[in-house]
């Protein structure tokens, strides 16, 4: 989820939702092979693939750990996770940090809504830094900018949405130090890549949108924007904008230094958002602008749509916004595409809005994945989209924790097992970890406590968050592994993960394929891993 304040749901009804989750006691009180009760006519559950014996000695190991919480947390954040592909920068920070950030930059709060605003500090406002010795102000802004205490009957949806307007003022200035921060938070959970959000060149997009209008016709719009080189003049400041957050990442994380921080060898990867709250001139504007810079700068892979899809604008223009990213798609082909779709609940919309959402991601934009996809079950002809998705390969991205923050759904409400049996790839993810007040091990946890996961499908949870990541080059599994299983191409089939590589072929796939170098690290990491945990 990301960005921005809405207006209330007050007369909508949300199911109630799980403030923080508890993985502990689920650990303690289901059986191993625990599974949700079936709500739907599936198909039977794959067989399971073989297990090796380092592999059934440390779900061994996990078992035995039930009954031990700081153990068991232990043990999930050392499992090597692959990486986080939904992830949205601002809300990914922790709100401690963005406090600081906020007194470092000699901002003021509001102090009826707890707003972060520019200073000078006012009748009505308190500076900022008086958080850094009035704990009853320190905690009030943690409250307000994060999920933190919010009470567990209640709808989370309004609050989640209103902590972006009121620390936004914090998280323009400082992409690099933000990305610090969450880069090294990354890597203490023991992943090695981050596809996370942002949104390039905001202000140069909204006045190029403003000045090129609205025209439904696509190809027409599209031509209107590159004219005179007024899109690349926007690519180019996207890029420098990237620039000098790389300079400020580089310099807080102290990289090439005796004194690097974690977070220098994490490799990252920016997605492009467009606010689908937003006029549709402007949206057009920030996908096009998204997808050309995806195309021209290595560092940017994608683009997404984000704020609420429940808004009145977004249900409004959903389909034109399907049909924006299509066409757009023929203009960028080697630009890639995920899109949030499905983020809603019965009560949340009217039934109609339901039906179609997933579909049209997947049907129209040709999305490469999914975000959230909550409401699959909901939909006309849901499966025959689950198919389309396991045929195409489209992966969908689960972030645990917001869902049930913000739509009240978890356990055998959430289609996250349902996804599985029809061979659809799944992805863990944080999507806000900030504000949700989780980080990725939180996530892997609560699957394995709710859905009864053992080891092996937590390590093949972490190879698809890989595999589905928007890296370029070959992978290292052969074929379709969600339905054949992770098995090595041909080249490096005889090879051992944490060894040297002895065979040419196998080294050149590692040379030139960014993502098959990531995954065989990961392999590499999955033996020392085995190796530690033993049963």
């Amino acid at each position: 989820m990301s960005l921005q304040r809405r207006s209330a749901l007050s007369r909508r009804v949300v199911p109630a939702v799980l403030g923080t989750l508890s993985v502990l006691s689920l650990l303690s009180a289901l059986p191993a092979a625990a599974q949700p009760a079936r709500r739907d006519h599936r198909p039977a559950a794959p067989p399971p693939r073989q297990v090796t014996a380092a592999e059934a000695r440390t779900d061994a190991r996990l078992r035995s750990l039930r009954d031990r919480p700081a153990a068991l947390r232990e043990f999930f954040r050392q499992l090597p996770k692959g990486g986080d592909l939904h992830n949205h920068l601002s809300g990914a920070v922790s709100t401690e940090y963005l406090i600081e950030l906020a007194a470092e930059d000699g901002l003021c709060v509001d102090t009826a809504t707890l707003t972060a605003v520019t200073p000078p500090c006012g009748a009505g406002t308190r500076p900022a830094a008086d958080a850094r010795t009035d704990r009853a102000f320190h905690d009030a802004l943690v409250r307000a900018w994060s999920m933190q205490d919010f009470p567990p009957d209640e709808s989370g949806h309004d609050h989640f949405f209103d902590t972006f307007g009121r620390f936004g003022e914090v998280t323009w200035r400082h992409r690099g130090k933000l990305l610090a921060e969450v880069a090294d938070t990354v890597v203490r959970n023991n992943q090695s890549y981050l596809e996370t959000m942002v949104t390039p060149a905001s202000d140069g997009a909204k006045k190029l949108a403003a000045e090129v209008g609205w025209d439904d016709d696509l190809a027409a719009l599209h031509r209107r924007l590159v004219a005179g080189g007024k899109l690349d003049k926007l690519v180019a400041e996207a890029r420098e904008e990237a620039d000098d957050g790389d300079a400020e990442f580089r310099a807080t994380e102290r990289c090439g230094t005796p004194q690097a921080r974690p977070g220098c060898g994490l490799t990252v990867r920016w997605i492009s958002q467009a606010s689908r709250g937003s006029a549709p001139e402007r949206v057009f504007t920030q996908l096009a602008l998204g997808l050309r810079l995806a195309e021209a700068d290595p560092r940017f892979v994608a683009v997404n749509l984000v704020q609420p899809e429940d808004s009145d604008t977004a249900l409004r223009d959903y389909s034109l916004q399907m049909r924006m990213v299509g066409y757009l798609r023929t203009q960028y082909p080697k630009a890639h595409v995920t899109l949030h779709a499905g983020e809603l609940w019965p009560g949340l919309v009217k039934p109609k809005d339901l039906k179609f959402h997933i579909r049209q991601a997947v049907d129209v934009a040709r999305t490469e994945r999914v975000g959230h996809g909550v409401d699959l079950v909901h939909e006309d002809d849901w499966r025959r989209t689950a198919r389309t998705m396991a045929d195409r390969r489209v992966a969908v991205e689960v972030p645990f924790s917001s869902n049930a923050q913000i739509l009240g759904v978890k356990g055998a409400d959430h289609p996250f097992d349902t996804y599985r049996r029809y061979g659809v790839p799944v992805v863990l993810a944080t999507d806000d970890p900030g504000v949700s007040r989780i980080d990725i091990s939180h996530e892997y946890q609560y699957a394995a406590a709710t859905y009864g996961l053992r080891y092996p499908e937590l390590k093949d949870l972490a190879r698809a968050s890989l595999e589905y990541g928007f890296l370029p080059g070959a992978s290292l599994w052969q074929g379709n592994p969600t339905a054949k299983g992770y098995q090595p191409v041909p080249a490096c089939r005889a090879e051992h993960p944490g060894l040297p590589v002895r065979g040419a072929a196998c080294r050149h796939l590692l040379a030139d394929s960014a993502k098959a170098r990531l995954e065989w690290h990961q392999e590499a990491a999955f033996a020392v891993f085995e190796r530690t945990h033993r049963g």
